[in-house]
């Protein structure tokens, strides 16, 4: 990808072109929108790759163009102009039931507020998107129950999101976007709603799904501390892409807890487990917007 703008900072160098394979492409997107007869541009002509098997963490302030760019490349919403390939099928075009198909197969997401249904399973929760995709139900059962597994709440099937502690309603959610095997799972804030010791859990888990399995993901954060969890950090600004480096100082989540147990914080984010929900923190989020670097 080429861009003027985009320059090395210190902890990181410039990223290079994919090796691995381009599994998501923005080329020249613009998002523009009209409030009050008054034409706000969101996306100035962004360009991104995200390679396979990577993670990547899309940074930028309030009000950057961050989570327009995400919904863009999320197929939740279409650019003003410009073009999406996801697997190199283009998508920019599509027709909105060709969107869905292609969201639901390809595309998993994970929010800051988890989104889970209240009055709905763990389990049951995890199944939704496969009951959109018209999978039988004794197929959903088995998969919904892998996935759980894989994200190790397999004994919390039939508990409801308010008998999980955040962190694991955020797991629950991880589960329900690895479910039917995307090709890139799209985080938005996954721990913006978590306590210090959960959002660290939720990091380490989301490193090991992408060390240990490839699977890509892609995470919009404005926490510095959070993006350099990731390999690459592409930062953004009123609209722009203004940096994409690689991280060369990259944050280990598994150190991280390693440290807290060591300090004597071993049991702090799961005690909770057992006993329902954790109380919510205040926003403690690292601010950005003096043009800070991950």
């Amino acid at each position: 990808m080429e861009n003027d703008a985009v320059r090395p900072r210190e902890g990181g160098v410039s990223s290079g072109p994919c090796q691995t394979g381009v599994v998501l492409e923005a080329r020249g997107v613009t998002k523009t929108y009209e409030l009050d007869g008054v034409e706000v541009r969101a996306l100035c002509g962004v360009d991104l790759q995200v390679c396979a098997g990577e993670m990547l963490a899309i940074m930028g302030p309030s009000g950057s163009g961050k989570s327009t760019l995400m919904h863009i490349v999320g197929l939740l919403d279409r650019p003003t102009s410009g073009t999406v390939t996801i697997d190199g099928v283009d998508v920019s075009r599509m027709e909105p039931n060709e969107l869905a198909a292609v969201r639901n197969k390809r595309i998993g997401f994970v929010f800051q507020s988890f989104n889970l249904l209240a009055r709905t399973t763990a389990a049951a929760n995890v199944e939704l998107p496969l009951v959109y995709a018209g999978v039988p139900a004794a197929e959903r059962t088995r998969r919904a129950r892998a996935a759980l597994e894989r994200v190790g709440l397999g004994e919390r099937l039939h508990h409801m999101p308010n008998q999980l502690s955040g962190g694991q309603q955020q797991r629950v959610a991880i589960a329900r976007a690895l479910v039917t095997e995307p090709s890139i799972v799209l985080a938005d804030e996954p721990t913006g709603n978590l306590d210090s010791r959960s959002g660290i859990e939720v990091m380490a888990f989301l490193q090991e799904l992408n060390r240990e399995e490839g699977v890509t993901i892609v995470i919009v954060t404005h926490d510095a501390h959070v993006a350099r969890h990731a390999q690459r950090v592409v930062e953004i600004k009123d609209g722009r892409i203004v940096n994409d480096v690689r991280v060369t100082d990259r944050i280990d989540a598994k150190a991280e807890l390693d440290a807290l147990h060591e300090a004597g914080d071993g049991g702090a984010g799961t005690a909770v487990a057992e006993h329902g929900a954790e109380p919510e923190r205040p926003d403690e989020r690292a601010s950005v917007g003096s043009g800070e670097r991950p």
